[in-house]
């Protein structure tokens, strides 16, 4: 097999492209990417609130608020010899 397909809708904690709550559905071979509208207000601070994390403000401001791209998170997990060009993303 030459091929592989991966998917990475992110995560609540991680989305990318847009804050929202992201994930997979796979179902017979087919898969569907959802979203889940989610208060990221409330997330923030549940992820300040529980967390002894010293940078854990600025964490939850940077990745539960999706500050990264859908092109930034394929290029931070495809090994640079494989990656794709901007063009072709």
């Amino acid at each position: 097999m030459d091929r592989w397909l991966v998917i990475n809708p992110g995560s609540i904690g991680m989305p990318y492209g847009r804050p929202r709550g992201s994930w997979a559905l796979l179902d017979n071979g087919n898969v569907s990417l959802r979203h889940t509208p989610i208060d990221l207000e409330a997330a923030v601070a549940a992820v300040v609130k529980g967390s002894s994390y010293p940078d854990r403000q600025a964490w939850a401001d940077e990745y539960v608020r999706a500050a990264h791209s859908d092109a930034a998170a394929i290029a931070a997990v495809t090994p640079k010899e494989v990656r794709p060009t901007r063009a072709e993303l």
